[in-house]
């Protein structure tokens, strides 16, 4: 259900700005997609799991704000991350 620490890293190398960043806002958003995919498809199975579908809407509401952080400060890095991340359809 939770991220691994090697798939956090290679989500860090990818998206980091620069080497050691963790805490831009395009790493943040994959951490939490990756998470938000884990997680629902643990509610596929789990349909009941209530505490677990709350996390889940804090999740999504987190990577919300943190898209739209993005997108106001720059509308080009918003449509590459939502396009790598595969968020939009």
């Amino acid at each position: 259900m939770s991220i691994t620490s090697d798939r956090k890293g290679e989500l860090i190398g990818k998206y980091a700005a620069q080497e050691g960043d963790t805490g831009s806002p395009e790493v943040q958003v994959a951490i939490l997609t990756e998470r938000i995919t884990n997680l629902t498809e643990h509610l596929k199975t789990h349909k009941k799991d209530f505490h677990s579908r709350r996390g889940l809407l804090v999740m999504v509401g987190k990577r919300r704000r943190l898209l739209d952080y993005v997108k106001r400060k720059d509308v080009n890095r918003y449509q590459t991350l939502i396009g790598e991340l595969g968020i939009r359809r």
